[in-house]
C-alpha cells in the first residue's frame, strides 16, 4: 500500500494582476474553489488573497498531478467567474503559478500567513513578496516578470 501526503501552497495571480477579485464577493470564489479542490480528492487547508492574487494552501492527491490540478482550478474558476456578475472586472488568470511544498508541521504557520493576507500586503506588494519567495526557494527569477 502507498502513502503519500503531499501539501502545496499554490499561488497565481489575476491577468496583468488586474485588481478583478472584489472583497466583497471573493469568499463565492473561494467556495466554488473549494468545491472544485474537493471534486478532485483534494484537501483545502486555507484559501485567502487580495484583488490581484490568491493562496491556496491544500493536499493534492496522488491521483492528479500538480500541473492538472493547478489548471483544473484555474479553468473552472475562470469560467465561473467570467459569468459571475459579481466580477464584472474579470479577464481571467496569469498562464503562471507558483507551487511551494510544506510540510504537516508547517500548515498553521502558512495558514496563518494565508489568513493575514490583507495586513500583510500594507505593508509587500504581491510582486515582491513572489519574487522573495522565489529567491527563497533557491529559484532563479526570470526578472522580465518582474516589472520595477
Amino acid at each position: 500500500m502507498s502513502f503519500i501526503k503531499s501539501i502545496h501552497h499554490i499561488v497565481f495571480s489575476t491577468k496583468k494582476r488586474t485588481l478583478s477579485i472584489n472583497l466583497e464577493h471573493e469568499r463565492e470564489l473561494y467556495a466554488y474553489i473549494m468545491g472544485i479542490i474537493t471534486n478532485l480528492g483534494g484537501h483545502l487547508y486555507r484559501i485567502g488573497g487580495m484583488p490581484d492574487h490568491i493562496h491556496i494552501l491544500a493536499s493534492i492527491p496522488s491521483t492528479v498531478s500538480l500541473s492538472d490540478f493547478v489548471k483544473t482550478i484555474k479553468q473552472s474558476s475562470s469560467i465561473w467567474l467570467g459569468k459571475n456578475e459579481n466580477f464584472s472586472n474579470w479577464i481571467g488568470w496569469e498562464d503562471g503559478y507558483g507551487a511551494f511544498t510544506y510540510s504537516e508541521k508547517e500548515l498553521n504557520t502558512v495558514i496563518e500567513y494565508i489568513k493575514n493576507q490583507k495586513e500583510h500586503h500594507k505593508q509587500t506588494s504581491f510582486i515582491e513578496e513572489y519574487r522573495s519567495w522565489l529567491l527563497e526557494m533557491g529559484i532563479s527569477p526570470d526578472e522580465s516578470y518582474f516589472p520595477r
